[in-house]
């Protein structure tokens, strides 16, 4: 008996033991707990306080930021939405035709409509009900069946994407093939729009590399110098579509070879290098984007960019590259420069290349003029 007492009382204060230890490091796991709320609470403010100073020089505040548009949106282009939402094809229609041959504007405002059609297209069968044989209206069909397709599929790399969302995106990318095919039959002669549609399905349905050399033959005789069908180019020839990083940055430099200053084809070698960048997991762009040939990129897109034309809308898409890659090569008077340029719209690479394109981009903007200007 007393050694059974001597266990028991043994037991008992090994559990007493164990229970005040439990009691301590519960005690000490919420001590720990309150340090981190407060350091938290501590950077937040921090965060805020920086945040302040940064709107109080003039820069956008976050949550007032667009992530849709990569710039202001044109007043005629609001007017044409409206006006096409409430069913007015017709005004669709002749705000397209006023853009004339300039074809990366066409391009942008055939997109527009077709984003709108991807949405709600009863506007667009009324238009093609009343002018069977119209190829824009065949041309906003076909963009808008690619817009479909690839909504489908989502954004997301292939290892993330169902065996079921490939299949219907395939499916209707055969469709908007087949629609693409007839707005190149219907178009005026000069026209690349029905063929620079087709790019996307290039990517998506694996066209060789010889098939796509017959599509870009076909652009590159009517749109020599066009932005648009430039980087979409860029774009098969990347590795994560249909070519790979070498390709990629060969088809940039090249292109960008025979760009005229203030034509902005320098903007073709930073989308290459931004794309192999986000691409490969073990560079850092800290020191990669500080490499002697990259550097020179830089400085000719910024040549490239004071000489354009002051009306050119394209130029801001070529500053929002410039402000990441002059931000990571340490140059930031001249990074800052460009963020003052495109401050408030920032739906383009390279912030829409993150799950949160706002944060991405105050981290860079906030951090750059910090280092202009201080904390002051």
């Amino acid at each position: 008996m007393t050694i059974f007492l001597a266990v028991l009382g043994a037991l008992l204060l090994f559990a007493v033991g164990y229970v005040l230890r439990g009691v301590y490091y519960i005690r000490k796991a919420k001590r720990l707990e309150a340090e981190v709320a407060r350091l938290d609470a501590e950077t937040d403010a921090n965060r805020a306080e920086a945040a302040r100073v940064v709107v109080a020089r003039g820069f956008v505040p976050g949550d007032r930021l667009d992530t849709d548009a990569w710039a202001p949106v044109p007043a005629e282009r609001t007017a044409a939405e409206t006006a096409v939402r409430a069913g007015d094809w017709e005004a669709g229609a002749a705000w397209i035709e006023a853009a004339g041959q300039d074809w990366d504007e066409r391009w942008e405002r055939v997109r527009a409509l077709a984003e709108l059609a991807a949405e709600d297209d009863a506007w667009l069968l009324r238009w093609q009900a009343a002018r069977p044989a119209d190829p824009v209206a065949a041309q906003v069909n076909a963009d808008a069946a690619v817009l479909v397709a690839w909504n489908v599929r989502g954004s997301l790399r292939a290892k993330h994407t169902t065996r079921e969302q490939f299949r219907v995106f395939h499916q209707l990318l055969g469709k908007a093939q087949e629609a693409a095919h007839e707005a190149q039959r219907l178009a005026d002669p000069a026209d690349p729009l029905p063929y620079m549609i087709e790019q996307p399905m290039a990517m998506g349905l694996g066209y060789s590399h010889e098939q796509y050399e017959r599509l870009w033959a076909e652009i590159m005789e009517r749109a020599p110098k066009a932005l648009g069908p430039h980087t979409g180019a860029l774009q098969y020839w990347c590795a994560k579509w249909r070519g790979s990083h070498e390709r990629a940055e060969s088809f940039a430099r090249a292109a960008a070879a025979k760009g005229e200053p203030g034509e902005l084809l320098s903007m073709l070698p930073l989308y290459a290098y931004f794309e192999q960048e986000q691409h490969e997991d073990d560079i850092d762009p800290d020191v990669w984007l500080k490499e002697p040939h990259i550097v020179a990129a830089v400085d000719a897109a910024l040549l490239d960019v004071d000489a354009a034309h002051p009306d050119d809308r394209r130029v801001v898409r070529v500053r929002h590259l410039l402000a990441w890659f002059l931000y990571w090569q340490d140059r930031y008077p001249e990074a800052l420069e460009q963020f003052r340029l495109i401050d408030g719209w920032i739906g383009h690479a390279p912030w829409t290349y993150s799950s949160d394109p706002k944060d991405r981009y105050l981290n860079v903007r906030d951090y750059t003029v910090r280092q202009v200007h201080g904390t002051d």
